[in-house]
Order: structure tokens, then sequence, then C-alpha cells
């Protein structure tokens, strides 16, 4: 099984060509969000793989009901604080709603986070979006695909619900992570997917899986910091979401405590995921 060193010295910086060697080897991954040095320096200590500097910082730092007021400018700057603490974990910029509606603006806000230490750019749905996968990626811009429930289409959705729970919904996620696939995505986030689906759709693909209420069966797992540590956002908090705080006694134990939940298989488990 591929594994990393438990100390950070002597960790190996994360690549993008090694998510899929994980993959091949069976090894979990474990992301969570940052939005500040402080916070990501501590996650690159405890282990954490993955750090995406998320859309999600429109509601639990910004207090907005959503994610769609968050700019361009917003993602830059806490990418560029968060690529200042960290020194092994791998770290994802989301692109805000309506910066990857078309190629070339996709290009402007993905070169502006990759030039703040960003080292692959995360992008919701597919359709119209798989131009725009495949203009990045041809231009050396890795992509992280995120498809189910994406939050930027809220509105078009009429709201945060479980998606792919029919037959013809399902084939649709499968037809869609196919194809970010195919047009070069080097990592998908699958977000309150039925565990079954999100189990079919990651045994099909070569690039690894990341869940958020998608079940246990994907390659790794992410979450939102406030939720890891049992912070109040100011939202419902959704199923999939645990505080690890509480049985990791401190910020570090709480990172330490999800990543190896998350690698030995423990977390999610059914009461935090979707049938």
């Amino acid at each position: 099984m591929y594994t990393q060193p438990a100390t950070a010295a002597d960790r190996k910086p994360w690549t993008v060509p090694m998510l899929a060697q994980a993959k091949r080897e069976g090894r979990k991954l474990a992301m969570l969000t940052a939005y500040d040095a402080g916070f990501a320096r501590t996650m690159d200590a405890a282990g954490i793989d993955l750090v995406l500097v998320g859309d999600s910082l429109g509601m639990v730092m910004q207090g907005h009901d959503s994610t769609l007021p968050v700019t361009v400018d917003d993602i830059v700057y806490h990418t560029a604080c968060v690529a200042r603490g960290l020194s092994t974990a791998l770290l994802l910029s989301d692109l805000p709603f309506q910066a990857d509606a078309s190629p070339q603006r996709a290009l402007d806000a993905a070169t502006r986070c990759l030039q703040v230490g960003a080292g692959m750019a995360k992008i919701e749905g597919a359709g119209h979006k798989l131009e725009v996968i495949r203009y990045l990626v041809e231009r050396e811009i890795p992509v992280c695909a995120h498809l189910g429930l994406t939050p930027q289409s809220v509105l078009r959705l009429g709201g945060y619900k479980v998606q792919g729970r029919d037959e013809r919904a399902a084939a649709q996620l499968m037809e869609d992570a196919r194809a970010v696939q195919d047009a070069g995505a080097s990592m998908l986030v699958l977000e309150c997917v039925p565990t079954p689906v999100a189990a079919s759709i990651t045994a099909a693909l070569a690039i690894p899986t990341i869940g958020i209420g998608a079940g246990p069966q994907c390659d790794g797992q992410v979450l939102v910091l406030h939720d890891v540590l049992g912070l109040d956002g100011g939202h419902r908090r959704p199923k999939f979401v645990k505080d690890f705080l509480a049985e990791g006694g401190s910020v570090d134990g709480a990172f330490r405590a999800y990543a190896d939940a998350v690698r030995s298989g423990a977390f999610p488990d059914e009461s935090h995921s979707y049938a």
C-alpha cells in the first residue's frame, strides 16, 4: 500500500502524478478545506494530503447563504495565505461562480491561483465545462472536477439535495464522470451521491474520487474545516459531517484523527452516507 512517512520533515510534497499512484496502490487520500496559513500549517504537520481553498469560504468565512458571492479575488487571496502554510500537501483552488463560464475566463482565474501557490484548479459540473477542462489541461493547468451536488448550481437544483438517486440520474453521473476524466481531469470530487453510485463511479475511473457525502468507497474524503472542528457555520449541518475535535482533543489531534479515520476506512460510515 502507498504510504507517506508520519513525520512531516520526511514526507515528499504531493504532486499530481502521485494522486493516480495512490489510487493504484489503494492509499486513501485525506483532504480538508483551509482559508489561512495557520490552519494550513497545522493540517500539513498532521499529514493531510490535499488542502482545498473552497468557495465554501463564502458561507463559513464571509457569512453568506451560498457560495455564489465569492469572487476570484477572494479565492486568490485565501490561496496565497494557505500556500504560505504548506510544505507537503497539494493545494487546490476552487474556481468560483462564473469564473469558469468560458475557457478564457477559467484560464485567467486558474493562472492567478497557480501563480500564488495552488497546484490544481477545481471546477464544478460537466456539459460545457468539459471544454473548459480540456482548455486548461492543454495549457498545463491540472484540474479537479466536481460532480453530484454542485453548490454553484444551487438555484437550478432547488437547494442542497442528494444527487443520483434514481436510475436515470445515476447513469448521467456515470456518463459525466467518464467525460470529465476523458477531458483531462486528474481527480473528481463527488458530493452528496448515494454510496452505491459513488462506488460504481470510483471503480470505473482511473483517476481518484474524493467523496463528501458519497460513502466510504471513494478513493479519499474531503470535509470543510469548520465541520471537522464542530464549529457552527450558521447553517444546517449535513448528515455527512463529523466533529473530530471531540475525539482528537485539539485542532492538531482532530486533523490527525480525521486523516487516520479516512485511511483506515472508519470514516465515513453508514451514518455519514446516503443509501
